[in-house]
């Protein structure tokens, strides 16, 4: 007995001899990983591609082993996440506004070893990482009640940097006041233009007087310094807490459903599996080339979910188009379609591609 428990254990020794030497390898390859997505601006964690190893290399181990070994893969992911959090802890992330601003928070969850780097404004943010000074930016692009950020969506357009992700994060707008301030008190309420917008039912049911601000937290910020109770702030909780305000009224945008999409940008195009991607185009003045345009989209098998126009800036009654298709525009049938659509399109610009959106 003693000698088959002294066979096992030496077995198990040289399996782990050659365990540790490929752990080694594997750690090699994640550092390569690690300068990738700083490269790329694309945050550490990736849900559904860590779900697809899971799935897929779990099919390789007998169905009585399989649930160990999906606690060894998570273990072992979990592992080169936090050397990858090690590797890119000095990773400089722009973002428009204040601590506490919605910029701010979605900034932190997705890059939350990340150093958050704050900007004045969406074009500061953005010519950050232009000049290198940092290696991404977080700006949002679209919320579900108020519509798309139409500078946002135009710095796209006119700069150079590629969108890499599409995160989600739910917004609650609250009205915060100076401490020992009451709903009675306030007269004024003072926001940004997004954030007005989505209260703008509760503003006008309480008789607010609303002034726009550049930011939800530059707003709290200047409540807390002007210390009027007569003045209110429309922003997040988390501004409440940094500021030292109170929370007058919780969630008063107008929706319960209320939702910012939120584009990681960078200087260079991740590539991704199964990805969503986001073209910008100018068609030529033509009859019907938007129809064939849209229509080429379709004959090359891409479902289109979404599509906005914007006025060229400079360009009277000129417009650009914004689209986002499911599928990859590298594969045969993308570069088949960007070539058809060159024929009805004066400019063409793949923006960048993103994995199905998450929730943050």
């Amino acid at each position: 007995m003693k000698d088959e428990l002294d066979s096992a254990r030496n077995n198990i020794n040289a399996i782990d001899e050659k365990m540790s030497e490929l752990f080694v390898k594997r750690m090699q390859e994640v550092e390569k990983i690690s300068a990738y997505k700083q490269r790329h601006g694309l945050p550490i964690f990736d849900a559904t591609r860590e779900q697809q190893i899971i799935e897929k290399n779990s099919l390789f181990v007998e169905e009585n082993l399989r649930p160990y070994y999906v606690d060894f893969l998570k273990s072992t992911m979990n592992c080169s996440r936090r050397y990858q959090q090690r590797l890119q802890k000095g990773m400089k992330i722009a973002y428009s506004g204040v601590e506490g601003a919605f910029a701010c928070i979605a900034t932190k969850r997705i890059f939350p070893d990340g150093i958050r780097m704050a900007y004045s404004d969406f074009a500061s943010a953005y010519k950050a990482v232009i000049d290198g000074e940092c290696d991404a930016c977080v700006l949002p692009i679209e919320n579900s009640f108020a519509g798309e950020v139409g500078q946002v969506v135009d710095l796209i357009f006119d700069g150079e940097l590629s969108i890499n992700g599409i995160f989600r994060l739910e917004i609650m707008q609250n009205l915060l006041g100076v401490k020992g301030a009451k709903k009675s008190d306030i007269k004024e309420v003072i926001s940004h233009a997004q954030a007005l917008a989505q209260s703008d039912d509760y503003i006008k049911r309480n008789g607010f007087i609303a002034q726009e601000r550049t930011n939800t937290a530059v707003a709290g910020k200047e409540v807390a310094s002007r210390n009027d109770k007569t003045i209110g702030a429309i922003a997040s909780i988390e501004t409440a807490e940094i500021y030292g305000l109170e929370v007058i009224e919780r969630n008063v945008n107008q929706s319960n459903v209320n939702t910012t999409r939120f584009a990681v940008l960078s200087k260079a195009k991740a590539n991704k599996e199964n990805p969503s991607t986001i073209l910008n185009f100018i068609v030529k003045h033509e009859t019907g080339s938007l129809a064939k345009a849209i229509n080429t989209i379709s004959k090359h098998g891409f479902n289109m979910t979404a599509l906005r126009s914007r006025p060229v800036k400079n360009h009277p009654w000129e417009y650009y188009f914004y689209v986002e298709i499911d599928g990859d525009v590298n594969s045969k049938d993308g570069l088949a379609m960007l070539k058809e659509m060159e024929r009805v399109c004066e400019e063409i610009k793949v923006v960048g591609s993103y994995n199905p959106q998450m929730e943050i």
